[in-house]
């Protein structure tokens, strides 16, 4: 069976596999059903979907025969191997099918039917092929700005995205500080405002059948990957999460690239890296490459490596993947390594209070900068980490979904590894706390900044010079961090003010400590904060 893109408009669905159109699987089901099996797992979609559309879990009191067992079944160190996606049940006439979740949508081929009056700006490809972009990982902070933000220039969009980043919160007792609703809603409202389509594929990129599906049904020109485990601290809570950041991200990655040499060989990828996976040398970071001499000889080679978490790590394991692959197939893939994103708006987002992108500040997700304006905002010390002299690239969401544009329109050959180092400015700890506090001296607002234990083992003073030239020349034009940007942090910090969990902006993961087990996090324990 294929994957349908989801139409903005649902509809009741059908409850039989025989009508005539393709269902759409979601890995959501697989990874719950690995701590709670398969009736509470389709209970927890049912919570996150919100249900009004409707949707129908084929073959739901069908037989199950346990005839695959996914190997995500290391979800979190699960002892007892859940049954995958890609297991089989008996339907119908006996017939064997996959576990599928489906929304019926006439109007699912209407997304290639958008004419260029209705597009707002003409994108730097005219042709329709040069238009279709998929965004794995769509749902998420950077995935969602940059999905809206082609759209309205009119790409034609593709969303893929398992909507695990929503289940982490529940797991974890988190909550983004902006109210996030589904992204079902998030798409409809998106097509009412704009009058564009953006397809929409639920399902887990580490699940290959479904991702053959997903590229064959739209047949992308380029691909932009956020679709990871995005948080150093969610790696190091425990061996389960380790274990399921590395498989999560290496495994989906491997099958993008598998995907793109198999179906859209001509197809550009535009992968999410990041800049932590070079660490904090003592000597200039190059934007990808550095031409050494040694013992008389020279050669151009990938910069070195010192990632400082196990997400990390698979950052840099994705990145030697994708440039063998380019070596090996003659694909094309430009790697953006981003720095630390900050801001929550985005022209896009800020057309509707459902289209607001999340504003993450919690000591697993959320970044310094948010956490320094939510803990100023409420008369929470700002906890700078051990001596606060650890200096990071940072840039403007703005930013990033302008790069993301520059890329795709200036595609990399046949061949061709790039890598653009994708930040606009180099910030301490210490320099991000005297910049919110003289933002909230002058709205009136009193801090002060306290110094924590650091939770994870970096260097504190070290020397940080990053080249970040090339996408510059391609046209950014940076929005560095001002005031004005400042403010309004605070402003939606403000806004959203009851929304905040004191409880949850200490560091709770220590990178020393990790262990076998799930520990406690916050005042609740593991069973506490894992739905049922």
């Amino acid at each position: 069976m294929g994957c349908l893109p989801v139409s903005l408009t649902m509809v009741d669905c059908v409850a039989s596999p025989s009508h005539h159109h393709r269902l759409i699987p979601d890995a959501s089901i697989s990874k719950f059903e690995a701590f709670h099996g398969r009736k509470a797992a389709i209970s927890r979609l049912e919570a996150i979907h919100g249900n009004k559309g409707g949707f129908s879990a084929h073959g739901h009191n069908a037989a199950i025969s346990k005839a695959a067992v996914s190997q995500r079944a290391a979800f979190y160190g699960r002892k007892v191997a859940a049954i995958s996606q890609r297991s089989a049940f008996v339907c119908g006439q006996g017939r064997r099918t996959q576990f599928y979740l489906s929304w019926k949508s006439p109007q699912a081929t209407a997304v290639k039917d958008v004419s260029t009056s209705e597009k707002l700006r003409i994108p730097s490809q005219s042709s329709e092929k040069g238009t279709r972009v998929m965004i794995i990982g769509g749902d998420g902070y950077c995935g969602w700005a940059t999905a809206l933000y082609l759209s309205n220039l009119g790409y034609e969009v593709a969303i893929v995205d398992s909507l695990i980043r929503r289940l982490f919160d529940e797991q974890l007792g988190t909550k983004s500080l902006t109210p996030i609703v589904s992204l079902q809603e998030r798409v409809k409202r998106w097509e009412q405002i704009s009058g564009k389509h953006m397809a929409v594929y639920v399902g887990d990129i580490c699940e290959f059948e479904f991702l053959e599906d997903a590229f064959k049904s739209f047949q992308p020109y380029a691909v932009v990957h956020y679709g990871e485990q995005r948080s150093a601290p969610y790696s190091m809570m425990d061996r389960g999460r380790a274990v399921f950041t590395q498989q999560n991200n290496v495994i989906g990655t491997l099958n993008v690239l598998f995907a793109l040499k198999e179906f859209s060989p001509e197809c550009h990828l535009v992968k999410l890296g990041t800049m932590g996976e070079y660490g904090t040398p003592n000597i200039d970071i190059e934007e990808g490459y550095i031409t050494i001499t040694h013992n008389g000889r020279t050669d151009t080679m990938p910069y070195p490596k010192q990632a400082s978490s196990f997400y990390h790590l698979s950052k840099v394991h994705d990145s030697h993947n994708i440039a063998f692959a380019c070596k090996a197939w003659k694909l094309r893939a430009t790697d953006l390594n981003q720095g630390v994103v900050y801001g929550a708006m985005t022209p896009e987002t800020s057309m509707h209070e459902e289209l607001i992108n999340r504003f993450d500040y919690d000591g697993v997700f959320g970044t310094a900068l948010n956490r320094f304006c939510v803990q100023g905002a409420v008369g929470h010390p700002l906890t700078v980490y051990g001596k606060g002299g650890q200096t990071r690239g940072y840039l403007d969401i703005r930013d990033t979904v302008r790069c993301v544009e520059l890329a795709i329109a200036r595609p990399a050959g046949p061949g061709e590894f790039r890598v653009f180092n994708q930040f606009t400015e180099q910030y301490s700890v210490n320099d991000l706390a005297r910049l919110v506090m003289k933002a909230g001296e002058k709205l009136g607002i009193e801090m002060k900044v306290i110094n924590v234990p650091n939770p994870r083992v970096e260097a504190e003073e070290h020397y940080y010079n990053a080249k970040h030239t090339k996408l510059v020349e391609l046209g950014l034009q940076p929005h560095l961090l001002s005031d004005a940007l400042l403010d309004s942090l605070l402003s939606i910090v403000h806004k959203y003010a009851d929304r905040v969990d004191l409880s949850q902006v200490m560091p709770t993961v220590s990178w020393k400590k990790i262990g076998v087990k799930p520990k406690n996090f916050g005042q609740l324990t593991w069973s506490q904060k894992t739905p049922m």
